[in-house]
Formats: C-alpha cells, structure tokens, sequence
C-alpha cells in the first residue's frame, strides 16, 4: 500500500520535492496572511499547488479565489467538475489532482469505469450525456485548444454559456496548478483503494 511520500510528482527519477512547505517562522508577513487565509477558507490547510504557490502570496490568493469559485460555487454540477479536473489531471500526468479527485468523482456519482478509461487514456462508454459532453469539450480542449461546432454545440444545449465558460476555466485552472506542481514536484498522497497515474501507453 502506497503511504503519502511514496507518490511522486510525475515520472521524473527524482522524487525530490523542490519547493515543500517552509517553517511558519521562515515564511515573510506576506506569506503568513496568505496561508491563515486560505485555512480560514474552504479549504482549511496549506496543501497540494498552494505549497509551491506560496512563494508568490499575491499570486496564490488569487489563484486560490479562482479556484474556490470554480470548486465550490460553479454552476456545474459536483460530478461534472470533478470529472472534469480528473480529465486535467490525467493529461498533465499530476498525481495529486488525480489522487484528490478521483474518488471525489465516484462520491458524486461518476462510474468507476468511466474513471479507469480516463485513467488510461481512454474514452469512456456509456457516460450519461452531460458526462459526454463535458469529456468532449475537456478533452478537445486539452489536445487541440479549442473544439468543433458539434462539441460546443452538445455542450451549450447541457450547460448554457456560463457553464461552458466555467467548465472551460475549470479545465484551465486545474491544468495550471498542475503544472505548478509538476514543475515544483510536490508529492501526492495516497488514498486507500486507488491507484496512482501510470505512465502512458497505460
């Protein structure tokens, strides 16, 4: 069973962790309000892209209010975002939005073998029809910046334009702190039960 430190960030050799978190008393006033902020938010700890991020507190407030309207107060519906950052997480090979966020998925009702497919590069079947169309306009989105009348034209008649727009920023958001996180190494924490990224060809 994988502990949180045996979970690396990516598929780097290395498992070093270049920017963990530092000593409160090594952190600057600045940084000190940004981290009591964010534990005095939804999100109650300093974790995961806010480690890295706290290098720049200015830039991890706002990201972190980005965030927490796209998390918690989005028009989308629990299942489909969840879904959706799962589909970030995967293309940027982030094991800690995957860790986070897949069993967040099945606890709002996406499949199982909708999460394996994702998992492994694969599209799923079977996928009630808002789940369809959010994978498509993620995926298209992800591998060709940008989508086709037909995907953009599924995903209106679901979500309206505010959700498209959100779910687009949603994509977008989670890609970033993903890669804030690929870049930084910050390490995953394992869950009971499921099973850290592989590598492609999974």
């Amino acid at each position: 069973m994988n502990t949180p430190a045996d979970i690396p960030q990516g598929f780097s050799p290395s498992a070093t962790d270049r920017m963990p978190l530092m000593p409160r008393d090594a952190m600057s006033p600045a940084q000190r309000e940004a981290a009591d902020a964010l534990i005095a938010g939804p999100r109650k700890a300093v974790f995961g892209p806010f480690i890295p991020l706290l290098r720049s507190p200015q830039l991890m407030g706002r990201i972190g209010d980005v965030g927490a309207y796209l998390r918690f107060e989005s028009v989308l519906d629990a299942r489909i975002r969840e879904l959706t950052i799962c589909a970030a997480a995967r293309h940027t090979a982030n094991q800690f939005e995957w860790l986070m966020h897949a069993p967040l998925a099945l606890a709002a009702g996406v499949a199982q073998s909708t999460i394996d497919a994702v998992a492994e590069g694969r599209q799923p079947r079977g996928m009630a029809d808002d789940e369809a169309a959010a994978l498509d306009l993620a995926f298209e989105v992800l591998r060709q910046h940008g989508c086709s009348d037909a995907t953009y034209d599924a995903a209106l008649k679901i979500f309206g334009e505010q959700g498209v727009v959100e779910l687009v920023s949603l994509v977008g958001y989670f890609v970033m702190v993903c890669w804030v996180m690929n870049v930084a190494r910050t390490p995953a924490q394992g869950k009971p039960g499921f099973e850290a990224l592989s590598p492609f060809p999974a």
